[in-house]
């Protein structure tokens, strides 16, 4: 049977075994192989480890890299595992472009063996394969059966907060994990995602899907390989996702408009059901459209017809007899003249302001007004035309009531409830004024004790050109649209007219303003 010596020689592996004090005690055959620049082996007995380091770099076999910067760190440095039982293998990089991997183990008797292996071709393989892995689009990583990392790419290494690839090599497949459900990088991480990233690495071929928080969605793949470790691949599939959702939306989206072309075809049946009946409606409101034109046309010129008539009558008077005729004569037509011109002017600006507030021209300038002041202002305008009927107007209502409204349109609303008041109440009757908050609004009236009006008539008043129920004859100054412009300007406002009335217990017009 061969020796333990022959045995160890036959190896292609070095093997040095040094003392406690560093001493070369002994060497296999391969060791002038690895480095042929070393004098026989039995020479190298007794040397120190660092002597042999020496003798190695004076045969001119190490890299120029690994002298950086002097002869002496590059010694102190493949020295470290002797002054730190530090075990990991290091490698050793020849200027023939071989690759030497020193692998370092304590002795029971303190001393030391050194492993040299030749792993040029490995490291080729290797490197040849990070090349690739850098060159590809997705993340790469390899675990050892120990579950530790033992390769990545750069894209790999970033995903997990380190600058370099190097940085990971040696760290648990866990400490890594750990390490993504931290950095908050991906949205999709929660209290059981690392759980699930557990499970998915212990499945022969498990799949799983990471969305990064800058919107790039990934495939992640951990699949086991023949060696007992895992192979860990991070696609970038954002496209494909967004394809898909995509092509899922557009789904919807049809789905949606079938559903809406379906209701459409049903309101377009309702509509056009809808519109027959409406042209029926159509023919029968313009119909009533051109009725009411017509009452219109008719009602207006009577209106108009009615002042004419009588500026014409009695100026015609005054041409033909003007020399029969005494000076109160006179007086008398000229004032009849005077008031038909009037009536006709109103009658003209109160068709105007309806037509300007129908086509919304009729421009607002609202203020603050005293209400109490609007109502003292309103009994003064006609204070005379009053007394001249016997009939007293009453001011009242509470103090201090401020209104947002247009002082002239204010004054044009007031005026025609008041002079309604007077006109069509009975002589010797009473007119009263009043202010009192309600709500938003300051509601304004004016009552008369006059005959009223009846409940049927009520809304006919409001209407252009309606005199009913109140001793019209007696209202020879009056134009029909007085409350209509009232009512018309209030709802500019924003408020309201509300009249009540009952045949012989007078009428009251209530004027609802915005309060200031």
């Amino acid at each position: 049977m061969p020796s333990v010596v022959e045995a160890l020689d036959s190896l292609r592996v070095a093997i040095t075994v040094f003392d406690s004090q560093e001493r070369l005690s002994f060497a296999n055959q391969h060791i002038n192989y690895l480095f042929r620049s070393l004098p026989p082996r039995a020479e190298l007995s007794g040397g120190s480890y660092a002597d042999l380091l020496r003798q190695v770099l004076a045969g001119g076999e190490i890299a120029a890299a690994e002298t950086q910067p002097n002869a002496d760190s590059f010694v102190e440095r493949y020295r470290v595992p002797f002054r730190n039982a530090e075990l990991r293998p290091m490698t050793l990089s020849l200027a023939d472009g071989r690759s030497i991997e020193i692998k370092t183990r304590r002795t029971p008797s303190g001393g030391w063996i050194i492993l040299w292996s030749d792993v040029t071709d490995a490291r080729q393989v290797l490197g040849r394969l990070r090349n690739a892995i850098e060159l590809s689009a997705d993340s790469f990583a390899f675990y050892d059966r120990n579950d530790a990392l033992v390769l990545c790419n750069q894209d790999y290494a970033s995903a997990h907060s380190a600058d370099s690839p190097d940085q990971l090599v040696g760290k648990s497949f866990l400490e890594l994990a750990t390490i993504l459900s931290k950095n908050g990088k991906l949205m999709t991480v929660d209290d059981g995602w690392l759980e699930r990233r557990i499970a998915v690495h212990r499945q022969p071929a498990g799949v799983m899907m990471l969305e990064a928080s800058s919107g790039i969605s990934f495939l992640l793949r951990d699949r086991a390989t023949a060696d007992g470790g895992r192979a860990v691949v991070l696609t970038d599939v954002t496209e494909h996702r967004r394809v898909e959702q995509a092509l899922v939306e557009q789904t919807r989206t049809l789905d949606r408009t079938r559903r809406a072309l379906a209701r459409t075809k049903a309101e377009a049946e309702k509509q056009s059901d809808y519109l027959a009946d409406l042209v029926v409606k159509l023919d029968k409101t313009k119909a009533a459209a051109d009725s009411a034109k017509t009452t219109l046309l008719r009602t207006m010129s009577h209106e108009l017809k009615t002042p004419l008539n009588a500026i014409i009558g009695f100026s015609d008077l005054l041409v033909a007899l003007a020399d029969r005729h005494t000076p109160a004569d006179v007086k008398e037509y000229a004032a009849l003249i005077n008031q038909g011109g009037k009536n006709l002017l109103r009658l003209i600006n109160e068709i105007l302001d309806l037509t300007k507030i129908s086509a919304g021209r009729y421009d607002l300038r609202r203020q603050r007004l005293d209400a109490g002041a609007a109502l003292s202002r309103a009994s003064e305008a006609f204070e005379t035309l009053a007394g001249d009927r016997g009939i007293t107007i009453a001011s009242g209502g509470e103090a201090g009531l401020m209104l947002n409204a247009d002082e002239s349109a204010l004054t044009t609303m007031l005026n025609n409830l008041v002079e309604n008041a007077v006109l069509f109440n009975d002589k010797g009757g009473e007119v009263r004024l009043s202010a009192v908050e309600k709500g938003t609004h300051v509601r304004l009236s004016v009552a008369d004790n006059g005959p009223g009006v009846s409940a049927d008539d009520l809304e006919r008043i409001l209407l252009p050109f309606e005199q009913v129920g109140r001793g019209t004859s007696e209202h020879t100054q009056g134009t029909g649209l007085g409350l209509t412009l009232v009512k018309a300007l209030a709802e500019l406002h924003g408020g309201s007219l509300v009249v009540e009335s009952n045949p012989g217990s007078g009428f009251t017009a209530h004027l609802d303003l915005p309060a200031a």
